[in-house]
């Protein structure tokens, strides 16, 4: 992968100035960030939602809308709104997920537990895609109805997961090629 020399991946990282290139680590795996807990609920999940919202880096525009949609979630709900957001997540969270393996010539799909780490970021992305699809008018609302649907284990973000859990569950005859 050719990118130019100086540019910021998403990430952060800054490609060094020579050559410009760059490449995955060879002996060690890179260290995880610790994710400071947001300023308002200081919830670290809340923060990492942010961050995933997050549009060329304007985080004050993801934060906004968050603080926005939550406050939607409290008038509608007259519930604390971080709790109804964790039990959204919770519900979207895949347990299963296929991976592609090539045994002989032929491509199988393998089904496989999903890592903690990976259930979060998955279920994230999902509410997030799903929100941004929605047919609302602004982004408060359409992220306030996909959490609520979602904490109601309804909505796109939980369609998502049960396609991921049919697939799986689909090739389960293919489980012994797990690696």
């Amino acid at each position: 992968m050719k990118i130019a020399p100086g540019a910021l991946l998403p990430d952060a990282t800054l490609i060094a100035e020579s050559g410009g290139s760059f490449a995955m680590p060879r002996r060690r795996e890179v260290p995880k960030r610790e994710t400071l807990p947001d300023p308002i609920f200081s919830s670290t999940l809340v923060t990492k939602f942010v961050n995933c919202m997050m549009v060329r880096g304007k985080k004050s525009v993801a934060e906004h809308n968050f603080y926005g949609a939550l406050n939607l979630i409290k008038d509608r709900t007259k519930d604390d709104p971080v709790r109804v957001f964790k039990k959204a997540l919770d519900l979207v969270r895949p347990v299963l997920e296929v991976k592609s393996r090539r045994v002989g010539g032929a491509t199988y799909q393998v089904p496989i537990e999903v890592a903690q780490d990976r259930r979060t970021s998955l279920a994230i992305r999902w509410v997030i895609s799903n929100a941004r699809g929605r047919g609302e008018k602004t982004m408060r609302e359409k992220l306030a109805s996909e959490i609520l649907d979602a904490s109601n284990n309804r909505g796109g973000a939980i369609k998502k997961k049960e396609d991921t859990h049919r697939m799986a569950e689909a090739n389960k005859a293919f489980a012994h090629y797990r690696w």
